[in-house]
């Protein structure tokens, strides 16, 4: 009888992530905001010690991972006291060049904050 080498050498796969999958699914379906580090408290919680690196694997191969909300900031303030000045321009007639120049500012997000960009 011959046999490779490497069938006597093969170790079987190790226990599947059943139980932990199903009570990841039962969590992430009741609380959609919850991340790979909630999951992992919620099932010490519920009794089962699983790593959180195996958490996190099994919501990525599981596209369980919540929509983190992006932070909305507030850049215009218009209850002010200052005075409101009139659009100059609205009414110009231009006839040649050089003769009515104009300026925006428009704020973008950047990692650190935001970066204001006048043109």
């Amino acid at each position: 009888m011959t046999l490779p080498r490497s069938t006597y050498y093969h170790q079987p796969d190790g226990p599947a992530d059943d139980p932990a999958v199903i009570e990841i699914l039962d969590i992430t379906s009741t609380c959609h905001g919850y991340g790979y580090r909630r999951v992992t408290a919620e099932l010490r919680h519920r009794g089962l010690r699983v790593n959180a690196k195996k958490v996190r694997r099994i919501m990525a191969e599981n596209g369980l991972n919540p929509r983190q909300k992006r932070r909305y900031a507030v850049t215009t303030d218009s209850d002010h006291d200052s005075p409101i000045y009139p659009n100059v321009a609205l009414n110009y007639e231009v006839l040649g060049p050089d003769q009515l120049w104009v300026g925006d500012i428009t704020c973008i997000a950047i990692a650190d904050g935001f970066a204001y960009l006048a043109v």
